[in-house]
This record gives C-alpha cells, structure tokens and sequence, in this order.
C-alpha cells in the first residue's frame, strides 16, 4: 500500500509539472498559435464554438514543439479523447498548409532559418504517421456514422462458488503524533476580579451616604421656604438697585463731543484711478455751483435767508417739544418702576405670613411620620431575616452550576483547539502550493522581449502631403515663430509701459487739487459743527427749565422716599423674626426626639438589608 501511494503521488507531479510545462509554453509562443488557430477559425468558424479554441491551440502546441518529447503513441491518445471530427479537421488543415502561408507568416516573426531548422523539418518527418492517425480518425468517423446492429444475447456460464476469498487483513493503523500539551486554564479565569469587590464596596458606601442625606433632607425639607432675608442679603439687594437707579438719572444732558475734524494721525488710504476721477468730479461740480449762485447774485436775484431762518426757528420749536415729551415719559417709567417696587414689597409680606402657616402644619405631618415609620420597622425586619435564609439556600445551587459548566468548558476549548490547528495547517499547505504557481507564472511572463526600432527625424512621413516636413524642419519653423511673437510682445509691453505712466502723472496733480479742496471743506465744516453745538446746550437747558418736566422730577422724589420708608419698616420686622425663630429653634431641639429615634432606627434597618445580602 505504501509504495501504490508513492506511485500515485509521483505520477500526479509528473502530470502537473506536464499541464505547468502547457501553459507556459502557450503563454510563450501565443502568436505562433494564434496565426493558425485564427486562419482555421476564420474558415471552419460556422461549426465550431469559440469555448474549444483552447483545445486547437493545444493540440497545435502539442505537434509544434512537443512531439518529439511525448511521442506519437501519447499524442494520439490525447487527440482520440477529444471530439474526432474536430480533431481530423484541424490536423488536415494543419498539414495541407503547413509549406505555404503559415510558414510565410512564422517566418514574418521568427528568423526563416529558424522555423526551417527548428519547427518545419521536424513535422515533415512526422507526416507519415501523422497521415497514418488522420486515416484511424477517418475510419472510427465513418464506423461511427454505420447504423450498429443489436448484439444477440448469449448465454454465459457461470462458476459454482464454493469457497469464499477470505477477508484482506485491515492494515496497521498509523501512529497518531503526539500533540503537546496546553496550559491549563488559570485559576483566575473563573475566580471574580478584586476590582469588582472594591466597585461594589465603594457602591454600598455611596448608597449609604445617599440614605443619610435623603434623610437628612426628609427632616429638613422646609427649611428653605424661610422667606426671611438675612442682613447681608438686604445690604447687597439694596446696593444693586441703588446702582440701577444711579443708571436710571439722566436729569444732566450732557452729550459727548463729537469727534474732532481736525484729526493729526490719519491713517493713509491709497485711491484708485476711478476714485481719484470721481472726486475730481464731484469737485467740478460744486466749482459750477457756486460760480452760479454768485452770477444770479450779480444779476440782481435775492438769497433765501429769511426762509430759511424761519424755517430753522420752526425746527428748533419742534424740536424743543420733543425733547420735553421724550424727559417726560422716561420720568413716567421711573414712577412706575417705583410703584412696582413698592408693589412687590407688599406681596413678599403676604408671602411670608402664608409661608409660616405652612411650616407649622409640616411639622405636624413629621411627627405622624415618625411614629408610621417606627412602626413599619418591626415588619421589616422579620421580612430581612427570612430573605438572608433563602439566599443562603440560593448560594450553594449557584455554586454546583458553575462547576459543571466550568468541566463544559474545558472540554470544548480542547476539541476546538484540535480542530483549528488542523484547519490552518491544511490551509497553510494549499496557500503554499498556490503561491508556488504564481511564482511559475509570473517568471515566464517576465521574460524580455527586444524590438529595436530605429528612427530618423530629418526624414519625412512619407505620406506626400503638399505641407509635409520632417521634425528637424517643424522645430526650426516652431522657434522662428516663437522670436517673432515676443519681439511683438515686447513692442506692445513698451507702449503699455508709457501710457501708464502718463496717467499716473494726471492721477498725481488730481490728488493734490482733491487734498486742497477737501481741507478748505473741512474748516467750513468744523465752524458749522461749532455753531451747533453752541444751539444743542442752549435747547438743553430749555427743556430742563420746562414746567411739566419739574413736575415729573418732584413727583418721582415722593414715590423714592416712599420706597424708603417701606424698606425701612421690612428691616425692622426682618430682625424681630431672626429673635423669634432663634427661640423657636431651641425649642424644637428639645422637642425633636421622637423624630431622632426614628432616623436613627432607619439606619439601624439599612446596616441589616446590606448584612444579610
């Protein structure tokens, strides 16, 4: 059994490296082949698919350069497996026309001598036999196409078995090799981490302080309803609003002056052409302007300055009378913002009466609670005691099922480590043998192929064109073109060049007439701005001397004094009721047993629940 074994793994190398051998030599000599198979498919192509043009390829490799190697017993026992019409069509073809056209064409690619020599003799010397296998082609085609009759059946004698064969004998088994041993699963693996324990410790003491303050705050939870402010709130409370109202004055008109014309440190802006002509324009036009109204005035026509001082007397009334409507409705919001104030003060003290009444019926609610809770304790209790029995039982359950899974465990980790090592080495050996071919492959496709061309640019396409010319003459002609185009360009640069600088010239003078004219503007606007200001104080102190505004202002001074006399009055009561709760509260700290029984029973109930879980 061992050597069949060898046999048999011998002869699969050996066709391998045969079907290799194939491959690469189709792969190689491709355009051989494809000059006949193409011929052969171009004549027989109406019958034949194109899924058996691997076949004729072959075949044609097979007679062309491996003939000699397998003999002729091997080839023709690969052409009789294929289709026999196919076969004898191809090879006829083949061999009829092998001394005329596809010799011509190998010898178009190859060296005549060479394909004489190496590919031509060679087959001639075969075509005797070759004539002989084309003629058993011919006669199995025609036997086959004979209409076969039906054998008659005979009978057959047949032996008496008497004695049986015995059994062939089962053959020793093969040594199983040994695997090593893994190390066994850790201990720690199923053993819970300390961290969880420190996670659940610090869990319990969170919940604990959580208890606490939950109870803390269950016995003091109103008291933050004080409505009772104490000094330093109210000394705060009032600073800010004696801040809002020192924002709220605004008795003194004093406008900020507007900013100086005459600035000395003018940050320097640079002006474009179309800007520079545009002032000079405008310039241009206030120039004509003048000039007319000082022609009309030489003619005899009068100015409008009465109009226009009685107009400018008009605005200065109207304006007059807007400036006291605007004093007089901020005085009214500052009224009002006063009576709101004192408003609120009279709600927080109805506020504060309603607050005491509900402190004194919670207290009452406390102490039914404390006596309900007391009582809830004893039940609690027997409750904890039977829970820790049932989970006593509970622990030791928990504890078998997972030893048994453990055992579950350890045994399906071991089977599937078997089977993935014997996975990944039958894997390893397939990408191997894959990687091997590639290899194969890819060095035949990697071997150089030398074509030497030669070419001479002084020649012309010969293609007899009336413009033809060679390269040489085209890239001469290219850079005589390319001189006269920047000699052009340059010409056109130096014109550009001038002109720019005759406009720059012209933009220059512009800048200095604009400069003049706008610091003659600017002084006439400075005076002008003068005279308005001098008009602003004086309305300003008209509206402050205005009867109805002086009214407003006395009757806001009324509502603050009112104000402070209210605050005056809270302060006082504020004190008296800090004297009161101090006394109350030593009162209450007597009185406040029963409720520290039942906090301290609470906890008392809560170490139990975390004993027992």
């Amino acid at each position: 059994m061992g050597s069949a074994d060898k046999t048999d793994h011998n002869m699969d190398a050996q066709h391998k490296k045969f079907i290799l051998d194939v491959v690469s030599g189709c792969t190689e000599h491709k355009k051989l082949l494809d000059v006949v198979v193409n011929v052969f498919y171009g004549q027989n192509g109406r019958w034949l698919s194109r899924g058996d043009r691997s076949q004729f390829v072959i075949i044609c490799y097979l007679i062309t350069f491996v003939l000699d190697d397998i003999g002729l017993q091997r080839f023709s026992n690969i052409v009789k497996s294929q289709d026999i019409k196919k076969m004898h069509t191809f090879l006829n073809f083949f061999f009829t026309h092998l001394t005329t056209w596809i010799q011509e064409e190998w010898n178009n690619i190859y060296d005549a001598a060479c394909v004489e020599e190496q590919w031509i003799g060679p087959l001639l010397r075969w075509r005797p036999n070759i004539d002989i296998l084309m003629d058993q082609l011919a006669l199995k085609m025609s036997c086959g196409n004979q209409v076969k009759k039906i054998p008659i059946k005979t009978t057959k004698p047949q032996e008496f078995c008497l004695t049986k064969p015995k059994p062939r004998p089962l053959p020793m088994p093969e040594l199983i090799p040994q695997q090593e041993k893994c190390k066994p699963v850790p201990n720690s693996t199923y053993r819970a981490p300390k961290e969880m324990q420190i996670i659940k410790e610090i869990k319990q003491e969170n919940h604990q302080k959580t208890k606490e303050l939950l109870n803390e705050a269950n016995m003091t939870q109103f008291r933050c309803g004080n409505p009772q402010k104490s000094e330093r709130t109210r000394r705060v409370m009032f600073q800010i609003q004696k801040d809002l109202d020192s924002k709220l004055q605004f008795n003194s008109f004093q406008p900020s002056e507007p900013p100086s014309s005459n600035k000395t440190k003018n940050c320097p802006v640079k002006l474009n052409g179309a800007a520079i002509l545009r002032q000079r324009a405008l310039r241009n036009r206030k120039e004509e302007e003048e000039l007319q109204r000082v022609e009309r005035l030489t003619e005899g026509e009068g100015e409008d300055s009465s109009f226009v001082q009685w107009q400018k007397n008009m605005r200065e009334m109207d304006l007059h009378e807007e400036l006291a409507k605007i004093e007089q409705r901020r005085l009214e919001g500052r009224i009002s913002h006063k009576e709101a104030a004192i408003a609120r003060i009279n709600i927080m003290e109805s506020n504060q009466k309603a607050s005491q009444l509900k402190k004194e019926e919670t207290a009452q609610l406390m102490r039914e609670y404390a006596e309900k809770r007391l009582q809830e304790e004893k039940e609690l209790r027997d409750l904890v005691q039977q829970v820790a029995e049932g989970h006593k039982n509970s622990k030791m359950a928990k504890e078998k099922l997972h030893k048994f899974k453990q055992s579950i465990v350890r045994e399906v980790s071991e089977q599937s480590q078997a089977l993935l090592r014997q996975a990944l080495e039958e894997a390893q050996a397939e990408l191997s043998r894959k990687f091997q071919t590639i290899l194969e492959i890819r060095a035949i496709e990697s071997l150089p192929h030398i074509r030497v061309k030669y070419f001479d640019d002084t020649e012309t396409a010969g293609h007899e064109l009336l413009g033809e010319m060679s390269i040489v003459e085209l890239k001469l002609r290219l850079a005589h073109l390319k001189e006269v185009e920047q000699t052009e360009q340059q010409k056109k640069r130096e014109h550009i060049l001038e002109v720019t600088h005759k406009k720059k010239e012209l933009l220059l003078e512009e800048v200095e007439l604009n400069n003049l004219h706008m610091r003659a503007m600017a002084q006439a606007a400075a005076i002008r701005k003068e005279k308005e200001r001098k008009a602003s104080v004086d309305l300003q102190q008209k509206v402050a001397q205005d009867k109805r505004v002086l009214a407003m202002q006395k009757k806001l001074e009324e509502k603050k004094q009112e104000q402070r006399r209210l605050e005056q009055i809270k302060s006082s009561k504020a004190k008296t009721a800090e004297k009161t709760t101090e006394q109350a509260g030593t009162r209450d700290k007597k009185t406040m047993t029963a409720e520290e029984i039942c906090e301290s029973m609470v906890k008392n109930l809560e170490q139990l629940i975390q004993r027992a879980f």
